[in-house]
């Protein structure tokens, strides 16, 4: 297994090699180019870095290997892995797999892996190899629905086994520009029909942030990796804002990765400088889906 993995990593490193041309990693606080040395370096003085992806995104997913094997070669037996794309309450199922007890077969179907799950194979099966700890982060999908339908409040109804995969009741609903950007993803109040899907959008993301929270008090020290879609950690807001309250001392980087026609000549000036990295990358390469 350690052979495979291996040869599946410098397949990933080729890769990123050979296709550089096909992303830009630009830091907002330097303004210049980078490179993913720098904010593995930057990563010294913090101790959260988000990952805001686009899920089909090629060139993110093989950057998310190589951020996380770096990571790993440089913070060695103080990295771990905390992803959007596992529930909360699969955290044993997902820790069976890394401890080798159970199929990977079982731990796709009983973990309730993404239908795109070989893009984050790599991550999983490089933790696994390592020994890198992966925390399930996301709140159970049956929950969140359960409050875009009838509102947080709904949530006082579940047992304490229940409310445990949650982040503490009641959740912290984010106002202001979090909202505001909200709003107009989703095309203004009259497309919402009420605030329940916000609501929703809140209890996703601070369970993932009281997830991260938890493993950071209970891991001082560590480096940790976290993935999700861009708009749950977009300049700071969502996620990362959330977690900024449940451990407020605690040092976050972010990246947003963009597809972006823009790509060969990209006005840096128009990303929120609340983004510490800003990776482009060339909207010619192929989906993953």
């Amino acid at each position: 297994m350690k052979f495979s993995i291996a040869i599946l990593f410098l397949f990933v490193s080729l890769i990123t090699a050979s296709h550089a041309q096909d992303y830009k990693i630009y830091s907002t606080y330097r303004q210049k180019i980078v490179t993913v040395d720098d904010i593995i370096t930057d990563m010294n003085s913090a101790s959260v870095l988000f990952i805001g992806e686009e899920h089909n995104d090629s060139a993110c997913h093989v950057l998310e290997s190589l951020i996380l094997s770096k990571l790993n070669e440089k913070y060695p037996g103080r990295v771990a892995l905390s992803m959007e794309m596992f529930e909360t309450d699969c955290q044993e199922v997902l820790d069976e797999y890394l401890q080798g007890i159970i199929r990977e077969k079982d731990f796709i179907t009983e973990g309730r892996a993404w239908p795109n799950y070989k893009d984050y194979r790599p991550l999983i099966e490089f933790a696994k190899d390592h020994q890198i700890p992966v925390v399930a982060a996301n709140a159970p999908a049956r929950y969140v629905n359960m409050v875009n339908r009838m509102g947080l409040a709904s949530l006082d109804q579940l047992d304490k086994t229940a409310k445990a995969w949650l982040a503490p009741l009641p959740i912290d609903t984010a106002s202001g520009e979090y909202y505001q950007k909200f709003l107009q993803v989703m095309g203004g109040h009259s497309a919402m029909g009420g605030m329940q899907m916000f609501q929703a959008q809140n209890l996703w993301d601070a369970t993932m942030a009281w997830s991260i929270a938890k493993f950071y008090k209970r891991h001082y020290g560590f480096k940790i990796l976290q993935i999700n879609g861009g708009f749950h950690s977009e300049d700071k807001l969502g996620a990362a804002a959330q977690l900024k309250k449940y451990s407020p001392k605690v040092k976050i980087l972010n990246i947003a990765c963009y597809s972006d026609d823009s790509f060969d000549s990209p006005d840096w000036s128009k990303y929120n400088k609340s983004n510490d990295y800003i990776i482009l990358s060339n909207p010619k390469l192929p989906k993953t889906y």
